[in-house]
């Protein structure tokens, strides 16, 4: 992999500079910049909040260009929801040409669809080629923008081992650039009104912490949930002997994983630069009943819009069968309606009959966490946590704030988001901006 310097671009040591180092009952002197027990760093470059794939990819894109950052992470380590999801991203389901981040391809023998630890390992030498250290165990409590010194202030909470352990300190920290890239997927989304779940007796979990099937050999098991994530439990449930049950509450497209030998992502990418997306959702379900069969007939009634079409105006990805649709096809996978309730034992469902399971899994996908403390109106919205304009308007806002993947296309969005906000951030950047109004500072880099 290429790192910053083989890019051929002069590199600056811009390291955060403490602004003032507070102390219980501490107070600033009234200079509006400090206070409290919270210390204040001010950093040269871009704070990004996240270090994932789109933290990485934009923290590598800007020193490529010259530009530090300073990334935040309040995990304990780069990329925590693909190591932590065990199950849900044992495959990317895309060609490896489709998952690179900018500036770095995928080493040599990298199989074509990578697993996902494969990725995780792309993902750490990435962060390593770019000398990317994230500050790990750094939450983030609340991000604003303060119009009376133009600067973000961004206050973190920070843990001694980075392992979500007790806080030892708050720290604030001062840029003019803020980068949200805590990805669509921060936190599990759960169910809300289905009456009965507090008095349901048995296991009951979200894919986020769902490890192998082999845990429920022998049980009756509900997925809820019929999107990727339900389907792969499903399919694992089965072949490691439980009986599972999946609920199908609205109409889905399911497509094969490949369409003559090719990757129904990559086909679509390349159809779409020449056919209307309804000619080429068209095509797809053609070649799709033709590959997979009615898919109606076994309780998956699909939209009357066409799949591509659903992704582009919902963000919502159709499923892509990797076995699944033949269990569901013998009954070995049986499909259900909606839940009405919860009992003690089990569910009601919405057509009355009632089944006992020993544990149910909640497919039900996940949500962004924006909105629990960026105090910011413009961008983002408050209702979803996603950039309030469509891609490919969605990377950029005022007072120097950016979206970082949050286009709901993927890691190809996320490469998209990160040249586009490295490249309007360089263009900014000069040496005035490495230069504090404060007088007294003391370098540091984690102290």
């Amino acid at each position: 992999m290429p790192t910053s310097r083989e890019q051929g671009q002069a590199e600056h040591d811009h390291h955060p500079t403490i602004l003032h180092r507070g102390g219980v009952g501490d107070d600033a002197g009234g200079s509006g910049i400090g206070g409290g027990g919270s210390r204040l760093v001010w950093v040269p470059g871009p704070v990004i909040v996240g270090a994932g794939p789109s933290g990485l990819a934009t923290a590598a894109c800007l020193k490529a260009r010259g530009v530090p950052s300073l990334v935040l992470e309040k995990d304990s380590c780069v990329a925590a929801s693909w190591r932590h999801r065990t199950y849900e991203r044992l495959r990317l389901h895309l060609p490896r040409c489709f998952c690179e981040l900018p500036l770095a391809p995928f080493p040599p023998g990298t199989p074509p669809y990578p697993t996902r630890d494969q990725f995780i390992a792309y993902l750490d030498d990435y962060a390593r080629a770019f000398g990317i250290e994230p500050r790990l165990g750094a939450r983030v409590r609340r991000a604003a923008y303060d119009a009376a010194i133009g600067f973000w202030r961004v206050t973190v909470d920070e843990d001694a081992g980075g392992d979500g352990g007790a806080t030892v300190a708050a720290t604030e920290f001062l840029s003019r650039w803020l980068v949200v890239a805590t990805g669509e997927n921060a936190e599990p989304a759960w169910p809300e009104g289905v009456a009965g779940m507090d008095v349901y007796r048995g296991v009951a979990m979200h894919t986020s912490s769902y490890k192998k099937g082999d845990e429920f050999r022998g049980k009756n098991v509900l997925v809820v949930g019929c999107g990727n994530s339900g389907m792969e439990v499903s399919l694992d449930l089965c072949n490691n002997g439980a009986r599972a049950s999946m609920v199908v509450r609205d109409k889905i497209h399911v497509l094969p994983r490949e369409i003559l030998g090719i990757s129904t992502f990559g086909l679509s990418v390349f159809l779409l630069r020449w056919l209307p997306i309804k000619q080429v959702d068209s095509l797809f379900l053609f070649f799709t009943r033709l590959i997979l069969g009615d898919t109606e007939k076994y309780g998956l009634p699909r939209p009357k819009i066409g799949p591509l079409q659903i992704k582009s105006s919902t963000g919502k990805t159709p499923v892509l069968d990797i076995g699944a649709l033949k269990k569901i096809k013998t009954r070995e996978i049986k499909v259900v309606p909606a839940i009405q309730r919860f009992t003690e034992n089990g569910v009601e469902f919405i057509d009355g009959h009632l089944e006992d399971f020993d544990a149910v899994i909640f497919a039900t996908g996940y949500k962004s966490n924006v909105p629990s403390w960026l105090k910011e109106e413009e961008l983002f919205s408050h209702f979803d946590g996603f950039p309030r304009k469509p891609f490919p308007h969605s990377w950029r806002g005022k007072n120097g704030l950016y979206a970082a993947g949050f286009t709901k296309k993927g890691l190809m969005g996320t490469s998209y988001d990160a040249l586009r906000i490295a490249s309007d951030i360089a263009d900014q950047w000069t040496e005035t901006f490495a230069s504090p109004t404060a007088t007294n500072r003391s370098s540091d880099y984690g102290a």
